[in-house]
C-alpha cells in the first residue's frame, strides 16, 4: 500500500477497520468448543464482538471482520467449535455438522490458521481436530490457551509431540504473549497484494427481527456468500455476523443478528447474551432492515425494536418477506398491507415498507437502493443560513399561537447532528410551546428539508439573541 491505513485514518476520520479493501490476508482462528476462541477474536480487536460464555458450542456461524493487527489489516474469522460428540438424529446434531463444515471451509481458503489448545488433558475432539488440520500445517498457528502466569505450561508441553512448527502459550482472557503471536500472524502474511478501494465509511445495516424471518437467507444473498447458517431450526444465528458487498456504487457493511423473541422465550444465558448483543448494533449501524414474516405478521417484538431504533434516530425500513407464500399478493394485496401497518406503527409512517423474497432474490434491488435513499437523508446537513429562511417561511405561514399565558418567541434554528438527524430551536420560553406547535414545525422539516423517510429528532433551548445578533 502507497500509504498506511493509519495515514488515510488521520486524513479522512475513518477507522482502518471500516475501510473497504482487496486482497487482505485471512486469518481464521479455530479449535474445539470452549478453549478460548471468541475471546481471542474479540482481544484482536479490541472490543466484544463474539460471544463468550462457558457453554461449549456458543458460536455457529463464522464471525467475521476486519480487525487491524500490528497495524496491518486482516480478514479476521472466528469459527464454530468442532464436536466429535452427537446426539444423532436431532436438529442439534444437524447445526453441529453445519458448523464444522463452514469451519473446515474457511481453513481451507486461510492464510493463517491460529489452532486454540486448552491446557489440560489433551481430548478426543482435540487429537482429531489436529489430524484433520495436517493437510494445513504449513500455514498453522498452535496457540494453547489459558496458560496466564505460567499456569499449566507442564501440561502445556504435552502439545509439542505432535511436531508443530509454531507452538505458543498464551492467554487470550489477560492479554499474556498475545503480541507474540500477533507477530507470528503478520511475519506469515503477505501485505503485497493489500489496497484500500476505499476510505469511505460503509453504510452499515443491521437485520434484525424475531427468529426465522430470514435474516440471515437475506444477509447471504446481500454478500453473495453463505457466511450465516440457514436452517429451519430458530435460533440458528447467536453472534452478529458481519458481510460486506458492493450495491450501486456504494459500499455496505451488513449486521446479521440473533432472532429476538419475548423475554418469556429467552432460556439461556447464551439466547440472552445473542439478543443484547443484536439490540447493541442499533448504537453501530445506519440503518435497520426490520424483517417481518409477511405470512405470520407482526409479532410484540417488532413494536419493540421499531421503538428502539427510533429513539436512536436510525433509518428503518419494514421489510415484508416471505411475501412470495402469501395466498393474498398484488398492488391491492400491498396497499392494503401498509396502511394496517401504518395504524400499528403509528408515529413510524414515514418509514419505507418493502415486499421481498430474500430467498428468490425478489425485491433486493429496491430494498437496496431504499437504504442508499435513506442514507443520504441520514447524512444530508442543511446550512444555517438556508435553515433560518426556511423558518421564517414556517412562521409566516402558520404564526405561533400567541396568549398572555403563552407568549414566546421563536428565534433561530440549527441542525445540531446528522445521522442521527437532530435540529434545535431556539425560543425565548421554550417550555411553553404548545406541542401541536413543535410537531408542526418537525412536518416541515421533514416535508421541505427532505427528511421524509427517516426519524427527525427536534428540541427546543432558551434563546433571547435573535440569529443576525449572536452572528455578530
Amino acid at each position: 500500500m502507497d500509504e498506511t491505513t493509519q495515514d488515510i485514518k488521520f486524513k479522512n476520520g475513518i477507522a482502518p477497520e471500516d475501510m473497504e479493501y482487496e486482497g487482505l490476508p485471512t486469518v481464521v482462528i479455530a479449535g474445539r468448543p470452549n478453549v478460548g476462541k471468541s475471546t481471542l477474536f474479540n482481544r484482536f480487536l479490541n472490543r466484544r464482538v463474539a460471544i463468550v460464555n462457558d457453554q461449549p458450542g456458543v458460536t455457529r456461524d463464522p464471525v467475521e471482520t476486519t480487525a487491524i493487527i500490528n497495524g496491518q489489516p486482516v480478514h479476521l474469522v472466528d469459527t464454530g467449535g468442532y464436536k466429535l460428540t452427537r446426539d444423532i438424529g436431532t436438529k442439534e446434531a444437524e447445526l453441529d455438522d453445519y458448523v464444522v463444515e463452514k469451519s473446515l471451509e474457511m481453513i481451507e481458503k486461510a492464510d493463517v490458521v491460529i489452532l486454540v489448545l486448552e491446557a489440560g488433558v489433551i481430548t478426543g475432539e482435540d487429537e482429531e481436530f489436529i489430524l484433520k488440520m495436517r493437510p494445513y500445517w504449513g500455514k498453522m498457528i498452535a496457540a494453547v490457551n489459558k496458560t496466564e502466569g505460567g499456569k499449566n505450561e507442564a501440561e502445556a508441553w504435552n502439545y509439542a509431540k505432535y511436531g508443530f512448527e509454531n507452538l505458543i502459550f498464551i492467554s487470550a482472557e489477560h492479554g499474556d504473549r498475545v503480541g507474540e503471536l500477533a507477530d507470528l500472524i503478520t511475519d506469515r502474511c503477505d501485505f503485497s497484494r493489500v489496497k484500500v478501494l476505499s476510505a469511505d465509511r460503509p453504510i452499515k445495516i443491521a437485520i434484525l427481527g424475531k427468529p426465522n424471518t430470514g435474516k440471515s437467507t437475506l444477509s447471504n444473498r446481500l454478500t453473495h456468500s453463505e457466511a450465516s447458517i440457514v436452517c429451519d431450526y430458530a435460533g440458528t444465528t447467536r453472534d452478529v455476523v458481519e458481510g460486506e458487498f458492493e450495491f450501486g456504487g456504494k459500499h455496505f457493511k451488513v449486521l446479521d443478528t440473533a432472532g429476538i423473541r419475548r423475554k418469556a422465550r429467552v432460556t439461556d444465558d447464551v439466547e440472552y447474551y445473542s439478543v443484547n448483543r443484536a439490540i447493541k448494533t442499533l448504537d453501530e449501524c445506519d440503518i435497520v432492515f426490520l424483517m417481518i414474516d409477511a405470512v405470520e405478521g407482526l409479532a410484540e417484538q417488532d413494536k419493540k425494536i421499531c421503538s428502539l431504533a427510533f429513539e436512536k434516530g436510525r433509518g428503518i425500513i419494514f421489510v415484508l418477506n416471505k411475501w412470495d407464500l402469501r395466498e393474498e399478493q398484488g398492488t391491492k394485496a400491498e396497499k392494503a398491507t401498509r396502511e394496517w401497518m401504518n395504524i400499528m406503527f403509528g408515529q413510524m409512517d414515514f418509514a419505507p415498507i418493502l415486499t421481498l423474497s430474500a430467498l428468490h432474490g425478489k425485491g433486493i434491488k429496491d430494498l437496496l437502493n431504499t437504504a442508499i435513499s435513506l442514507y443520504e437523508q441520514l447524512t444530508r446537513k442543511i446550512p444555517t443560513p438556508s435553515l433560518n429562511n426556511a423558518l421564517q417561511d414556517w412562521l409566516e405561514r402558520y404564526p405561533p399561537p400567541a396568549s398572555k399565558t403563552a407568549h414566546f418567541k421563536i428565534r433561530y434554528m440549527i441542525q445540531a447532528s446528522t445521522n442521527p438527524v437532530n435540529f434545535i430551536i431556539f425560543a425565548t420560553r421554550p417550555e411553553v410551546v404548545p406541542e401541536t406547535y413543535i410537531t408542526y414545525l418537525k412536518n416541515r422539516i421533514r416535508e421541505d428539508l427532505g427528511f421524509d423517510q427517516i426519524p427527525v429528532q427536534l428540541e427546543m433551548k432558551g434563546s433571547r439573541t435573535k440569529w443576525e445578533e449572536r452572528e455578530k
